[in-house]
């Protein structure tokens, strides 16, 4: 097959006509600026950015464009990846792991002296849940796995002194908790271990007992999402008597519907607004094949109106002052890079204006992007697969005018989705002059319950895959994909699923690329970290209890059947990964070539559950980039030396 690198003469005006290569750099490396945010007292604006040395750091400015931006975050290694604000404006708050290890320190930079500390200097423990209170500036409640490395316990942290307080203690099966108007934590989303229900407990006070308010029996979907000022009320959605998910006011001592604020027929609750210090929610986001807000508050119409005539794409309202005055809000179109803005909302005597702050990626403006077109597939029993089709810029119309080499691009989960709008590996395969498809295969959330529930117990050989196999087979039947020249790739699930692909379909694709997924299942229920262990009935449930059915556990586990696999793989592996070992991609490639067959290895040693550095991640794509180039006659960049890059070829 010929490459970028390998063009014939009679080639050349074609090669002529073809779009220039987008530098890996400009879509993987690090953004110019990322994540505005705007301190709560409106005195400062930060965001992520490279210092120096190319590290994502913190920055802060005065908001109203006094002085310089400066640096206060001094991260040398993996780059800043979130961040906020505390309530009084005086600290920037930010997480930080070591080597993808996902044990989450918590840390506050002093904006005044610049001085971090380290709020959460507990060894081997992870931070989780924060949260902040504008009626308690100084301090706030994270949860850590202090006293038992399975569950969190939620403490309070004094932001001045450093001192950790004990609040609540979690009593086995907590996953998560709430608080009420007065930082009081007075809501609880629990784990049934026996069942797997997911249950909302609620209290009246710190010294009151706890008492069930609803329970969603597994194979329901809900969860709660605060009280209302008063704490009579507390927000949920759920998919108790509807398939999709329904935003609710329940009755907080009795769980009654007190009324039904938002549904869609097709899409859960994807996400809400909520006022910063009323506690009321202002607007519901819903989510099909295109995001699209709801509002409930009909003083938000105006501000909506305004934005949506400030830029291309979906509205994201990031940050907000406390005085509500001023928002974050970021812009994300299919075909470009992210935009924030400063949104001052005006107040009668003045006029609502947006100011540009940065775009992420400018540069991604001097190349040739391209759409990402909804689509929808019909599975061989008749059920609907929301998907996305991404074509190299150059097709006119729907589908080109002869077929494409394809990727198939699996996410990961399996429990969570593919949406709509930029995606950077989506435009980087199209740019390379692949067709790209992304499929919502059964199984992903945000389509209901009854598309969720259809992909229990159907991983590997069952309808899960099915799924991937009938949106491949789809391409090919369109005209869109090359039969000969399909290649499947994706992370964690999406890893599993190309190995599976391989080995239980291997006449459909041509290579694979295997980013951090399991290969036996057995292996990864066994390995999963303490803190999943309120929730592996669930697993057990949406998987088979592979554990202790061992026939199950062969058929679905790739491991058992690497004499199929007769295509290329390409295996990518994070070696501090806590959620998928470095064990199971181990033992499938030396099964493969115990076996003689075609495997390339790379272990990134400083990496977990996929690849924060940047150096490690251009190196990645541009060693996936030429795996694929091989197989399916893509395009390449040049090769290249990347300084910084750790990865090892095994």
């Amino acid at each position: 097959m010929s490459t970028a690198n390998d063009i014939s003469a009679a080639d050349n005006d074609a090669a002529a006509e073809l779009p220039a290569l987008i530098p890996l750099e400009v879509l993987f490396g690090n953004p110019t600026r990322t994540q505005a945010r705007i301190a709560p007292t409106g005195e400062y604006l930060s965001w992520l950015a490279p210092s120096d040395d190319g590290v994502l750091n913190v920055w802060v400015q005065p908001a109203d464009g006094s002085g310089k931006p400066r640096q206060i975050t001094e991260d040398k290694v993996r780059g800043i990846r979130f961040h906020g604000w505390s309530q009084d404006g005086k600290r920037v708050l930010y997480l930080q792991d070591r080597g993808g290890d996902e044990n989450w320190h918590l840390y506050a930079v002093d904006v005044a002296d610049g001085k971090t500390r380290d709020l959460t200097p507990f060894e081997g423990v992870r931070a989780e849940n924060l949260i902040t209170d504008p009626g308690h500036p100084g301090e706030v409640l994270v949860g850590l796995n202090k006293r038992d490395p399975s569950v969190f316990d939620m403490y309070r942290i004094d932001l001045a002194s450093g001192e950790v307080e004990l609040d609540t203690e979690n009593p086995g099966d907590v996953l998560g908790w709430l608080t009420d108007a007065d930082f009081r934590i007075r809501a609880a989303e629990a784990k049934d271990p026996e069942t797997g229900d997911d249950i909302v407990r609620v209290r009246d006070g710190e010294d009151a007992g706890w008492r069930e308010l609803i329970r969603f029996p597994f194979g329901e979907n809900g969860g709660a999402y605060g009280f209302d000022k008063s704490g009579d009320t507390l927000f949920v959605t759920s998919s108790l008597g509807s398939d999709t998910t329904r935003l609710l006011a329940l009755d907080a001592k009795t769980g009654e519907v007190q009324r039904e604020l938002a549904k869609d027929p097709k899409s859960d609750v994807a996400g809400v607004i909520v006022h910063p210090t009323e506690h009321r929610i202002q607007a519901v986001e819903f989510d099909y094949l295109k995001p699209e807000w709801t509002l409930l508050d009909k003083g938000l119409e105006p501000d909506f109106a305004y934005l949506r005539g400030v830029a291309r794409g979906e509205i994201m309202l990031a940050d907000r002052t406390l005085a509500d005055d001023r928002w974050i809000v970021a812009f994300q179109p299919d075909d470009g890079p992210t935009s924030y803005y400063l949104y001052r909302r005006g107040d009668g005597s003045t006029e609502r204006s947006a100011e540009l702050l940065f775009v992420t990626r400018p540069e991604l403006a001097d190349y040739p992007l391209t759409n990402m077109r909804p689509v929808e597939i019909n599975a061989r029993d008749g059920l609907t697969l929301p998907g996305y089709l991404t074509l190299p810029s150059t097709v006119e119309g729907s589908k080109p005018a002869e077929p494409l080499p394809m990727v198939l691009l699996v996410h990961g989960g399996p429990w969570a989705r593919d949406h709509w709008g930029y995606d950077a590996q989506a435009q980087w395969l199209a740019n390379r002059g692949y067709a790209v498809l992304q499929v919502n295969f059964r199984g992903s959330t945000g389509f209901g319950k009854a598309f969720l529930n259809a992909g229990n117990k159907e991983w590997g050989i069952g309808a899960m895959q099915h799924d991937l196999t009938d949106a491949t087979r789809w391409a090919i039947e369109q005209g869109i994909a090359d039969s000969e020249r399909v290649c499947i790739m994706g992370g964690s699930y999406g890893g599993y699923a190309t190995l599976a692909g391989l080995a239980f379909t291997p006449d459909l694709y041509a290579c694979g690329v295997d980013i951090v997924g399991p290969s036996h299942i057995k292996t990864l229920f066994e390995s999963i970290p303490p803190y999943w262990a309120p929730a592996k009935k669930e697993l057990v449930l949406r998987v088979g209890d592979v554990e202790n059915d061992p026939a199950l556990n062969q058929r679905i586990s790739p491991l058992y059947h690497v004499d199929n696999i007769d295509d290329p793989l390409m295996v990518l592996q994070g070696a501090n990964d806590p959620r998928v070992k470095i064990a199971e991609s181990d033992q499938i490639v030396e099964a493969m070539r115990a076996k003689d067959l075609p495997v390339t290895y790379i272990v990134f040693p400083d990496e977990g559950h996929g690849f924060a550095r940047p150096e490690n991640r251009l190196d990645a794509f541009a060693r996936i980039e030429r795996f694929l180039a091989e197989h399916l006659g893509g395009r390449v960049e040049a090769e290249q030396t990347i300084e910084g890059s750790t990865a090892e070829v095994r």
